[in-house]
């Protein structure tokens, strides 16, 4: 059974930080590009970053520089460590598996994260 479990969301400050993590349970983790989507209310599903599993990122601009993810093979988890936080970065953040070889992806349940200004 396939699992994706965030944490880490919260309630932060605007210029504040937050350390988002995700647990994968199921998967060939060393072959998936793992990556972060949020989704604020009233708009669509939008990628933050990815990470294949050979190093490579792609991270949306309006993130760049403040936002930076990470992955750890050993212990099946992902991180996106998110600094200088702007209230437009309020979204629900969910994390998200691609098995590049099956091509099935999996979506983990979300955790909020509420940046006030």
């Amino acid at each position: 059974q396939v699992q994706l479990v965030e944490s880490g969301g919260g309630l932060v400050q605007a210029g504040g930080s937050l350390r988002l993590s995700c647990a994968a349970s199921g998967i060939i983790f060393s072959r998936s590009t793992m990556g972060w989507f949020r989704q604020a209310p009233g708009k669509q599903r939008e990628l933050v970053a990815d990470l294949t599993s050979g190093g490579t990122t792609n991270c949306r601009d309006s993130v760049k520089g403040r936002f930076t993810i990470s992955r750890d093979n050993a212990k099946n988890m992902v991180y996106l460590e998110m600094s200088s936080l702007k209230p437009e970065d309020t979204a629900v953040y969910y994390c998200k598996a691609y098995d590049v070889l099956s091509r099935y992806v999996y979506w983990g349940q979300g955790t909020q994260v509420t940046v006030s200004s």
